[in-house]
């Protein structure tokens, strides 16, 4: 539970701020709709043909692009699930004990059951202090939230990649469209009445969307290839072995079906659909030791074979474990099914992508 007091209050000040975009992008959207359909469509077009078809266009992306947007900001961020949160006991322990090598061994029994297999830099196990629960893998304190959670991550992150790219179509379909108006505009070809500057004006942004846009989503397509987050992409994750940049991508088919999932009917819908609960994923790590101790980020590399990957120290969950075992055969050495939990009723956790 958040605390009370000056900082409650810059928190709810964050929340305020939070929603100013929102709101820009909502007014921008329906100015873009009544200069588009109403003023170019309707009132400046003259052929009945060409008004049709770019209506009926306009309004398949616009439908999508509102769909995706709405599903990417009121997908609501989730918390870590009982298991990851200490018991009574356990918060009393870590509280007596001082910082060290007590205070870790203290969370290396209460996460030894644990699907996590990510470290700090130092080696140490991933613990909010302020939340007072075990960080699942990928999974951050957001600091608008003041939670652990996704802001666009698990949950959401296919809806923002299709927000951005619905958005990137709607504003590229506009400045195409629009771009035989905007010239007669200067070759003085049009009315002179209102429509004409909001024809001027609808073209201007939507190639200046197009540009930031374009940057934007290629961006978070090399992201979705090599399965990072944005955090990991500036600051590789850390195993039991040391830091790998790489420690998470199964390969570009697999990196994409994470995502997307695995029936493609829905790949372009704003439907959740990615593979998996959040919490644990597979990596293309070779098996550690148990009982190897942990070393900080660096010291060690583990050898890796990109063909032949193998489960993570601790269990995966089972709709994440088949990402895996399509073209790799296993030992019953590989994986401890003894230790597999069932798979959390929460579907929405996990990495924070700052954006």
């Amino acid at each position: 539970m958040a605390p009370s007091g000056p900082g409650s209050v810059r928190r709810r000040c964050r929340r305020v701020l939070y929603w100013i975009p929102v709101v820009f992008i909502s007014l921008l959207l329906g100015w873009s709709y009544y200069a588009y359909a109403i003023q170019l469509c309707i009132v400046s077009m003259e052929n009945i043909g060409e008004q049709v078809v770019c209506l009926i266009a306009y309004h398949l992306l616009f439908a999508m692009f509102v769909w995706s947007y709405w599903k990417t900001i009121f997908t609501l961020p989730m918390n870590p699930s009982k298991e990851f949160h200490l018991s009574y006991a356990e918060k009393e322990l870590l509280e007596r004990e001082p910082r060290g090598e007590a205070h870790q061994e203290v969370l290396r029994r209460a996460a030894k059951d644990l699907p996590i297999c990510t470290r700090t830099m130092s080696g140490a196990i991933r613990y909010c202090d302020r939340c007072q629960l075990i960080k699942p893998d990928r999974c951050h304190h957001c600091s608008v939230c003041d939670k652990v959670n996704n802001c666009v991550g698990f949950s959401n992150y296919k809806f923002f990649l299709l927000f951005l790219a619905y958005s990137l179509l709607y504003c590229l379909f506009i400045a195409a469209t629009d771009l035989q108006y905007f010239i007669k505009f200067w070759t003085n070809g049009l009315p002179d009445t209102q429509a004409k500057f909001h024809i001027m004006f609808l073209f201007f942004a939507a190639a200046m969307f197009s540009v930031s846009l374009s940057s934007l989503f290629g961006y978070h397509c090399w992201l979705v290839s090599k399965n990072k987050s944005t955090l990991e992409a500036f600051r590789s994750p850390v195993f039991r072995h040391g830091t790998d940049k790489n420690g998470f991508s199964l390969g570009f088919s697999k990196n994409m079906r994470q995502v997307f999932g695995d029936e493609k009917k829905y790949w372009l819908l704003p439907i959740f659909s990615s593979l998996g609960d959040g919490c644990s994923f597979p990596t293309c790590l070779v098996n550690q030791d148990l009982e190897q101790p942990s070393t900080p980020a660096g010291l060690n590399s583990a050898s890796k074979n990109p063909e032949n990957h193998q489960f993570p120290a601790k269990p995966l969950r089972e709709s994440q474990s088949h990402l895996l075992t399509d073209s790799q055969s296993w030992t019953e050495s590989s994986a401890n099914p003894g230790k597999d939990k069932a798979g959390m009723s929460n579907p929405a956790l996990t990495m924070e992508n700052e954006t």
